[in-house]
């Protein structure tokens, strides 16, 4: 009789051990999606966009859960998702696409972009610098005389290392004052003169969420920042195109590059290769989906889907870049403007 349960319990321990299938360790879950910025901006639109649908998509269709995380510019949700969440897929997030420049230049954040399982981002973007209707600044000439006034988020986000590399590189005049929780705080403080203007603000967003301030004339769109034009506004400067030489002209692109990713999602670090599998199929089919593109539309969200290979190409070639260009990049992103 020993002999006989010892062989049943040799023939059952393969089956004991088996690994849980995807769909078993999805099924009846909530799924944290993490914004690492406040409610109302476009990541946050976006991502609870994303939520409403995903779930559908993965196996066991367990439930996604917004869930917002803002500080320092979305650096604080990207060292939890890197260091801290669970490294199992039971949590993903979305983040400042500079987040990914920030250890290229020489800071210290305690993770390695090119490490994170990215699942894709939704579009690629051109974001814009605005001034008011009162400003002083009218136009992007204005800037290289007349001081422009705006509103952060984070020493990484957008909203200051946009401002400082035009600053550094092509000799404007932009003022940051930092400290507001995220875009839709530092638009605000706009309305309400606390600054002049907004040097992150993407095209998409803006005609989503207040698109009455282009169409009234209350803001003036002085440039665009990104590796192109929008299609539908070639009437706006692009600063790469301002560059003095072919050196600055690359070194912009250093900073403007992550533009095409402009809603990255990401998972942590180390996942088991099937659950990331799955998730990155679940986020493409996610974008494909006739009801999550209604309510992209709805919310006035441009979709334009960038995979996740070539948000892992990008990394490779920006972290292959000569070192004095992104000692230069690095100097210019963190001046104070």
């Amino acid at each position: 009789m020993t002999r006989i349960l010892v062989l049943v319990g040799l023939i059952l321990l393969p089956l004991a051990a088996r690994a849980e299938t995807v769909e078993e360790f999805y099924r009846g879950r909530q799924i944290g999606l993490y914004i690492g910025f406040d409610a109302g901006g476009g990541y946050d639109l976006t991502a609870r966009a994303l939520a409403a649908h995903m779930g559908r998509h993965l196996p066991g269709n367990p439930t996604i859960v917004p869930r917002n995380m803002p500080g320092a510019g979305s650096l604080k949700l990207a060292t939890y998702l890197y260091g801290v969440a669970p490294h199992d897929g039971s949590e993903f997030g979305i983040f400042a696409r500079t987040v990914p420049l920030e250890p290229l230049l020489g800071k210290e954040r305690g993770f390695d972009p090119r490490r994170f399982g990215w699942l894709g981002s939704p579009s690629n973007e051109v974001s814009t610098c605005v001034a008011w209707h009162t400003a002083p600044v009218k136009t992007a000439a204005d800037l290289l005389t007349t001081e422009l006034i705006t509103g952060g988020t984070g020493a990484s986000s957008p909203s200051t290392v946009f401002p400082n590399i035009l600053n550094a590189v092509l000799g404007m005049h932009i003022r940051v004052i930092n400290g507001y929780g995220g875009s839709t705080d530092a638009l605000l403080a706009m309305e309400r003169g606390e600054v002049t203007g907004n040097c992150a603000w993407g095209w998409v967003p803006m005609k989503a969420t207040k698109g009455e301030w282009l169409r009234d004339g209350k803001i003036n769109v002085l440039l665009q920042l990104g590796m192109k034009k929008a299609a539908d506004h070639p009437e706006v400067p692009l600063a790469l195109d301002l560059a003095r030489n072919a050196e600055d002209r690359q070194l912009l692109e250093i900073v403007f590059a992550p533009q095409i990713f402009a809603r990255p999602f990401a998972a942590p670090p180390g996942l088991p290769p099937e659950r990331l599998a799955a998730l990155r199929r679940a986020f493409a089919e996610t974008i494909a989906d006739p009801a999550f593109r209604q309510d992209a539309a709805r919310e006035q969200l441009e979709i334009d889907f960038v995979p996740p290979e070539e948000i892992d190409a990008l990394l490779t070639r920006l972290y292959a870049s000569p070192k004095p260009l992104l000692a230069r990049a690095a100097a210019a992103m963190a001046a104070s403007p």
